[in-house]
């Protein structure tokens, strides 16, 4: 039996007026797994994220996200997919716990579920504050409750750690586990040890990808030269 997928992508390309961000990328991610996608500022890393996400229409080639062709059935799965980017997506003058209610009515998630994530995540205390007085580190752990709260078949990830202290990221580490994940890392070793496939992106073209247990640091350090 062929292994369900959770991203498919063909000829992929987008573009920002005659600026060319991403061309030709073409690859398959089993569900279940997670491709750590690296290349340097600039190489198409959270453009691709976007559309993965249902935000950015491609200008050539083919996407699919959970079965679903994008962008005109990304209706289909935006209940599905849990997309944590540079900006938290919270209301800056609410308190986390009203901004997770308001994210648990929009996907008929049970409120008992944002008060474990909040628990988990260390925010205990902190969830009546407004999320316009918290640090950037405690703004990151509640834009982690948001991505998760409903629980998606598909991870979209941009250094989710980032901003975190150690105490943190042990905290969130293992809530970022189980489904599929496009995680984007600047991070070549934990990056590499966190996925089964490896995306490598060099000026917008694919210049990776493969098996996580095929590439090397140096492999990932060329990215960046």
């Amino acid at each position: 039996m062929a292994t369900a997928t959770a991203v498919e992508v063909a000829a992929l390309g987008r573009a920002y007026g005659e600026r060319v961000v991403l061309r030709e990328l073409a690859f398959s991610l089993p569900e279940g797994a997670t491709v750590a996608v690296f290349g340097a500022n600039g190489a198409g890393k959270t453009t691709l994220l976007r559309i993965l996400a249902g935000l950015l229409r491609p200008h050539a080639g083919e996407a699919r996200v959970l079965g679903a062709a994008l962008p005109k059935e990304a209706w289909k799965v935006r209940g599905r997919i849990g997309l944590l980017g540079h900006e938290p997506l919270l209301y800056r003058d609410l308190t986390v716990r009203e901004n997770l209610r308001f994210h648990a009515r929009l996907h008929d998630v049970p409120e008992g579920r944002a008060a474990e994530l909040v628990e988990r995540v260390g925010l205990a205390g902190r969830d009546e504050d407004p999320v316009r007085t918290l640090s950037r580190g405690m703004a990151q752990r509640a834009a982690i409750c948001r991505a998760l709260l409903h629980e998606p078949d598909l991870l979209l990830l941009d250094e989710p750690l980032a901003n975190l202290d150690p105490g943190g990221a042990e905290a969130v580490e293992p809530l970022l586990r189980g489904p599929a994940r496009v995680l984007i890392s600047h991070d070549a070793e934990d990056g590499l040890a966190a996925a089964d496939w490896v995306l490598g992106l060099r000026g917008g073209r694919q210049a990776i990808w493969a098996p996580a247990a095929d590439v090397t640091l140096a492999d990932v350090r060329g990215l960046y030269r």
